[in-house]
């Protein structure tokens, strides 16, 4: 961004992370019983459904979303750990479903009058339907040898067919992505959708309290950390002691991109979390900022004053056969590509304000799409939406916009609570994170795409920057 050049720093070294080195395995479904829960089996057969039996379960009333009750899963080993983790899936799985609103999810503090159950037999369904549910997720959890195997059934309260049955193996380590998983697997079955659940942010944060070495003006350091989409599991990526800012995920959420001066001048750098290696996407003495990937993964869009001038250019992803797409004495910055990577987005003030301009991934068929006073850090929504959501100006602080390309249509999402900034759409383009000073320092926020929901996802420290994998 435009006012982004004025801050950045030195050297970052990445660690390994491992995305999905939790290592949930799904394993073949669980039989459903045609009324009663199925006793649990460690090796179940495939799911078979009725042919006439519908999956998708919906509401009595017309229009309303189905009610769900999701109790903590059953503990079959008897250890306080097990009875921990599986309270902690009963709730994680909870707001995992509440959080795309898509279920009326009934209020866990009614569940107490419900007696819990020993096992899966133990059920007692006609107490369950004095809630009044549409769907209850019934789940148990277990202790293995190497892990933990869990099991998760939804039922159909009308029917009292189960329509959904999985068991999972995996590392104890992290129970919460066993519930992210049952959850975006739910999501996909009921309502055809992608959830966003085992998806993640990262940002930029100063929350560490140190200060930067060997430089004149004493600068805080900025490290890059990931957390999950909802802010659970923040862990630190870089450890150099130095500005390290605007990180952007890669297609395939194995990498982050990020800018950090290494060697005296803002380069950007590629740290790959799987591999525990950081490569080097630009060098040397010239400067270099934002990266943003192509929705193939096989290139990386920049804005670099290495021509003297800040100007937009497109480099493969190991950093060879750089392009300069952009050729004007104003500053270009802040690119962000089409979900088809035939266009970028990005922000100039050849206008004599900074504003949304969008041309070719080959630097042609330029045109100008914002028209607020000051514009600045667009993000290309992903398909089938076609916007781009950019902060304005609307007073002494920022607040976040969208453009829809298609009808020119322009809405407002926050209103001055605080100055917002660098939004940033979630996979399925149904979120935004976003940074705001509403609650006193700049922290990440999310919202949903018209606004509403605003949830606070960062505390400690001042985080900027946010990316949401995809």
């Amino acid at each position: 961004m435009i006012r982004i050049l004025r801050f950045f720093a030195t050297f970052a070294v990445a660690f390994g992370v491992g995305l999905a080195a939790d290592g949930v395995r799904p394993q073949a479904p669980a039989q459903p019983a045609p009324s009663s829960p199925a006793p649990s089996s460690p090796a179940p057969a495939p799911a078979q459904q009725p042919s006439e039996l519908s999956t998708t379960i919906t509401s009595d009333s017309s229009g309303a979303p189905p009610r769900f009750a999701v109790p903590d899963f059953i503990p079959l080993s008897p250890d306080a750990e097990t009875a921990a983790i599986a309270k902690t899936l009963g709730q994680v799985l909870w707001d995992d479903l509440s959080f795309e609103r898509e279920f009326a999810m009934i209020p866990r503090d009614t569940y107490r009058t419900i007696p819990a159950a020993a096992s899966f037999e133990a059920v007692p369904l006609d107490r369950w339907r004095e809630l009044n549910p549409d769907a209850l997720l019934i789940g148990a959890v277990q202790k293995t040898a190497d892990g933990l195997r869990i099991e998760a059934r939804l039922f159909n309260m009308r029917s009292m067919q189960a329509v959904f049955g999985k068991e999972y193996r995996g590392s104890a380590a992290n129970p919460r992505l066993f519930a992210h998983t049952i959850a975006d697997e739910i999501y996909q079955q009921q309502r055809a959708l992608r959830g966003v659940a085992r998806t993640r942010l990262t940002f930029s944060s100063d929350r560490d309290g140190e200060r930067m070495r060997g430089t004149i003006e004493e600068r805080s350091v900025k490290e890059i950390y990931i957390s999950d989409y909802d802010g659970a599991n923040q862990r630190r990526v870089t450890t150099g002691r130095s500005l390290n800012i605007t990180p952007a995920w890669s297609p395939d959420a194995r990498s982050i991109a990020y800018t950090s001066y290494r060697r005296g001048a803002p380069n950007i750098l590629i740290s790959n979390l799987y591999l525990g290696t950081l490569d080097e996407l630009t060098s040397g003495s010239t400067q270099s900022f934002l990266p943003a990937w192509s929705p193939d993964g096989t290139r990386v869009a920049f804005f670099s004053t290495r021509d003297g001038n800040s100007e937009i250019y497109v480099a493969n992803r190991d950093g060879t056969n750089v392009r300069r797409l952009t050729n004007h004495p104003a500053i270009d910055s802040t690119p962000t590509w089409s979900p088809s990577g035939t266009q970028i987005a990005f922000t100039s003030d050849r206008s004599g304000t900074p504003q949304i301009y969008v041309m070719g991934a080959d630097g042609l068929g330029l045109q100008r799409v914002s028209a607020d006073g000051y514009c600045d850090r667009p993000t290309w929504s992903p398909a089938p939406y076609n916007e781009i959501a950019y902060a304005a100006r609307t007073g002494p602080g920022f607040d976040i916009k969208v453009k829809d390309l298609a009808s020119g249509q322009v809405r407002q999402l926050t209103f001055g609570e605080g100055t917002n900034e660098s939004p940033s759409f979630s996979p399925n383009g149904r979120h935004i994170a976003f940074t705001s000073t509403r609650s006193g320092k700049t922290q990440v926020f999310t919202m949903t795409r018209d606004g509403r929901d605003v949830r606070q996802i960062t505390r400690a420290g001042n985080n900027y920057q946010p990316d949401w994998s995809k």
